[in-house]
């Protein structure tokens, strides 16, 4: 995983870059996101910012604005939940895929080199140049199916 250091340092170029301040409540939503693994609603990540930095003054329009920022440059990842909305990651990680429990909403990230070569075959098949992909495949998780069973 990359270090905290320089995800800090790639945000505040990136804000600068764009004009814009350099906060410490935009720098709390990366720490946040960087300490706490696993994938995080932006809800989640306002929870966790307010037990861990009580007298921070955060509020959830900033966390959904600086996950935004975060997200277009490629510092976190989001996966959708439709109505239900995204859940965060930090980015900049070894790419990996997704299971997602619909019961529980556990996520299990994974790698498969046999996926990943079927992916290639198909857009070379397809002319089609991929620069990038994602996939998250839905269903029950062990736990889930064997709490049902009981």
């Amino acid at each position: 995983m990359v270090d905290y250091p320089f995800l800090l340092e790639e945000l505040k170029r990136i804000l600068k870059e764009k004009q814009l301040k350099f906060t410490a409540q935009r720098e709390l939503v990366l720490k946040a996101l960087y300490e706490h693994e696993g994938h995080h609603s932006p809800e989640e990540i306002h929870r966790l910012i307010q037990e861990s930095y009580p007298d921070a003054k955060v509020g959830i329009a900033t966390v959904y604005r600086t996950l935004s920022l975060l997200e277009e440059e490629g510092l976190a990842d989001s996966i959708s939940f439709g109505t239900e909305g995204k859940r965060y990651e930090i980015g900049l990680k070894k790419h990996h895929d997704h299971l997602i429990c619909i019961r529980c909403g556990k996520i299990i990230e994974f790698f498969d080199d046999t996926i990943e070569k079927r992916q290639e075959e198909v857009a070379k098949r397809f002319d089609f140049e991929m620069t990038d992909h994602t996939m998250k495949i839905i269903g029950i998780c062990k736990e889930c199916r064997d709490n049902e069973a009981k």
